[in-house]
């Protein structure tokens, strides 16, 4: 699948800039998991990508109604699947089973937490971050609390990590993609 066409559907669905953004994130973030891994750098990176991708018209519906909107760019079964096992527990009873879904599983609320930190620093990003402030933030319910630290947790349980190292890789991931996502943002 061409990114190209991911991004036409993203913004078919999704206007706010904060739900793009989002995406980029998440897509980047991702990326750099694949590459780590040795992983198909595209397919993780469309998967991030379009996660959210029925989310902003239909938050009541999210998960269920991402397979119809991507069969529009006649997104793979294994796509569709991974894409909605992000969402496991909480409105999906997808499960994720390979690596790239607990990956995305636990990264998807938990680079929100790190953004939502970032912004509340006077440098404006994570480059400058530690993980002990990071998990300040993660520890104080009422900060970002629309991220689930239910969620977070359970998704390094599900990858047998340590909450420590998850917090630690993805905040190496965010601060290795924050340019590539800035850069991103403008072009979408």
């Amino acid at each position: 699948m061409e990114r190209k066409d991911a991004i036409q559907l993203l913004k078919k669905y999704n206007t706010e800039e904060f739900h793009l953004r989002h995406a980029v994130t998440v897509e980047q973030v991702m990326k750099y998991f694949a590459k780590e891994n040795g992983e198909d750098e595209n397919f993780w990176g469309i998967v991030g990508l379009l996660h959210d991708v029925d989310y902003e018209k239909y938050p009541d519906e999210h998960c269920k109604k991402a397979p119809e909107l991507l069969k529009e760019i006649n997104a793979s079964d294994e796509m569709i699947h991974a894409i909605c096992s992000h969402g496991y527990g909480i409105c999906s009873d997808i499960e994720p089973e390979k690596k790239m879904e607990k990956i995305l599983f636990a990264v998807d609320e938990l680079t929100g937490l790190v953004w939502a930190a970032a912004k509340m620093r006077p440098s404006k990003s994570t480059k400058d971050m530690e993980v002990s402030s990071l998990k300040k933030k993660f520890k104080d319910k009422r900060f970002a609390a629309g991220c689930s630290r239910e969620t977070i947790s359970k998704g390094a349980e599900n990858l047998e990590w340590e909450l420590n190292d998850l917090f630690e890789k993805t905040l190496t991931a965010m601060k290795e993609v924050e340019d590539r996502v800035e850069e991103e943002i403008k072009l979408i």
